[in-house]
């Protein structure tokens, strides 16, 4: 049975759907760690909550493993690149209605490193984030 594909993305995709339906606005929940390419500045406690109304992003996919599109951040287009594994929740941000998932970051970890064994992937680093500047 362990053969068996996520129902996560189809579940995704059905509550994303509900949401537009409705004129609601979805939201997701996203762990964030090497693999999730989204604006870090936005990024608090290793999570980020990214709108997905079609007024705020652009060319939108969520397929089976990937949520890919374009959007603005402090008037800035950025692409962001989210592995559904990552996907912590989606709701409607009017009345936080929508459904979470089980996540467990050291197993993803641990599964992604297993599976990239060739791709050099840096673990990210436990602990108190910090900033520096770059000039």
């Amino acid at each position: 049975m362990s053969d068996v594909p996520s129902n996560k993305p189809y579940l995704i995709r059905a509550l994303h759907q509900w949401c537009t339906d409705f004129g609601f606005t979805p939201f997701i929940a996203v762990f964030v760690d090497a693999r999730v390419e989204v604006p870090m500045e936005y990024v608090k406690n290793d999570e980020i909550v990214l709108n997905l109304s079609l007024e705020a992003c652009h060319q939108l996919q969520i397929e089976n493993d990937w949520i890919s599109f374009q959007a603005r951040f402090g008037g800035i287009p950025r692409k962001i690149m989210v592995p559904v594994s990552h996907v912590l929740a989606i709701y409607a941000r009017e009345n936080g209605q929508g459904m979470s998932f089980p996540f467990d970051p050291s197993k993803i970890s641990d599964l992604h490193l297993a599976d990239n064994a060739d791709d050099p992937v840096e673990k990210p680093k436990v602990g108190k984030p910090s900033l520096r500047i770059v000039k």
